[in-house]
């Protein structure tokens, strides 16, 4: 493992971060999100990855000075929009962003380049709790050995960065339903760097009021990934999804609140269904 500080091999005049934004049926979203990226304060290149909106949302981005990629719905995966979209990066740090998520604030991208200080970090992104699920006081630093006990936390594509010289080197599966992200960090983890997982890195992002169905298919995308690339991962039964609905209370306020939500019922479902035997 050897790289250099991101600050340190950018040459002038290119951008410092080339965010690539996942797009689809997202013209409700997007023009807010780009407006978000458009304030930044630090120089940047955004590419739009739109795959078959019938919609205005590729109107939207070109209008607000994206370049635009256009990816035949039928070829999706996530992994083969981000890996389109990294294809044209000019800059050292690729931020993989979806339409939906906004940053919060103008500092958001210079939060998110400090991490590439270290050359030992290869990704990172914002999360609000430890793989323990308590809140984070602050950031927290993922290795091979921490991403082994805790496969389904860590990195995320919905707002994540990385070092473009290392997706070069390895790129996104294309073959993967979903989780393509994990399974990227595994893979750079597994070489000796770290992620860095930190609050001040979230975006706005909720899918707190997805419809059911689209809840449930998430998590049934993620898991059939999960399957794919976890060694040793035992299926999930139905017994199983059971057990965790009637016991688990998560971030609920009590064990009721918790087998009554919907959308967690939802989840775990999508869990089942991803990971079933």
């Amino acid at each position: 493992m050897s790289v250099m500080p991101a600050s340190a091999v950018q040459p002038t005049g290119l951008p410092a971060a080339s965010v690539v934004v996942r797009a689809h049926d997202e013209a409700a979203e997007i023009g807010r999100t780009l407006e978000r990226l458009a304030v930044q304060d630090i120089a940047h290149e955004v590419i739009v990855v739109d795959s078959g909106s019938r919609d205005h949302t590729r109107e939207i981005a070109r209008d607000r000075g994206a370049g635009v990629i256009e990816l035949e719905p039928e070829t999706f995966s996530f992994g083969r929009a981000l890996n389109r979209g990294a294809e044209l990066a000019r800059a050292p740090v690729l931020i993989a962003l979806s339409a939906h998520a906004r940053p919060p604030d103008r500092g958001w991208l210079r939060r998110m380049l400090a991490a590439f200080e270290d050359p030992a970090v290869a990704c990172c992104s914002g999360e609000r709790r430890g793989p323990d699920g308590r809140p984070l006081a602050g950031p927290l630093r993922q290795d091979a050995a921490l991403l082994a006990a805790n496969p389904y936390w860590g990195y995320s594509n919905s707002a994540g960065a990385l070092r473009t010289g290392l997706w070069r080197e390895r790129p996104f599966r294309e073959d993967l339903p979903g989780s393509e992200d994990r399974e990227w960090s595994m893979w750079a983890l597994g070489r000796g760097f770290v992620c860095v997982l930190d609050p001040a890195l979230l975006v706005e992002h909720d899918h707190s009021r997805d419809p059911l169905r689209a809840c449930f298919a998430r998590y049934a995308r993620e898991h059939r990934g999960f399957v794919m690339f976890v060694p040793g991962l035992e299926p999930y039964r139905l017994r199983d999804a059971l057990a965790e609905w009637w016991g688990d209370q998560g971030q609920h306020r009590s064990r009721l609140r918790a087998r009554l939500d919907p959308r967690r019922i939802a989840r775990l479902l999508g869990k089942w269904w991803g990971r079933r035997a």
